[in-house]
């Protein structure tokens, strides 16, 4: 790639993830293309369409989560892994609007298939430890985070509260 085209999609990444903090993940392209200084047309011959921008945005925060997923496989407690990792995750989500709205959605196939696949590593170890249920699916605890997430809007320790309740129920 020649360096000008290198650097309008450095500066579109850059430019997008500044408007996904602000307006999420449905940021306008169009406005993303404006503030990078560019034509939209030099968007759509970087990124084919919003996935693939969101993908690029979205690539190193997923790595690592995706890092964390893979050491956390060697920690002595399976659950306690997955339920550090899960909260990792929700605190991502909160603080990159869209990031888990997009996950769930598939938006950006590279990442949402990293997600899932260091997801179902760390489910399939606790319940090969018997450490959860038999019958929880990663999907499942993905959409659970994403609520949690969602609902703690931009505050991670909020998200962290309800994603505790969540796990450990309300027994005392």
């Amino acid at each position: 790639m020649r360096a000008d085209a290198q650097r309008n999609r450095d500066r579109l990444v850059s430019v997008a993830s500044e408007m996904v903090a602000e307006h999420g993940a449905e940021a306008s392209l169009e406005e993303i293309a404006r503030r990078a200084g560019v034509g939209s047309a030099t968007l759509h011959r970087h990124f084919e369409s919003r996935m693939a921008l969101l993908d690029a945005v979205f690539a190193g925060r997923v790595a690592v989560l995706c890092d964390l997923g893979s050491s956390l496989l060697t920690a002595p407690d399976p659950a306690d892994a997955l339920v550090r990792w899960l909260t990792a995750v929700a605190q991502h989500a909160v603080r990159n609007r869209g990031l888990a709205t997009s996950l769930l959605k598939g938006t950006g196939e590279s990442c949402h298939a990293l997600i899932l696949t260091t997801g179902d590593a760390l489910v399939t170890r606790a319940k090969e430890a018997t450490a959860i249920r038999a019958d929880v699916t990663t999907h499942e605890l993905l959409k659970l985070t994403n609520g949690i997430a969602l609902a703690a809007e931009e505050d991670e320790t909020l998200a962290n509260r309800l994603l505790t309740l969540a796990v450990t129920g309300l027994n005392p």
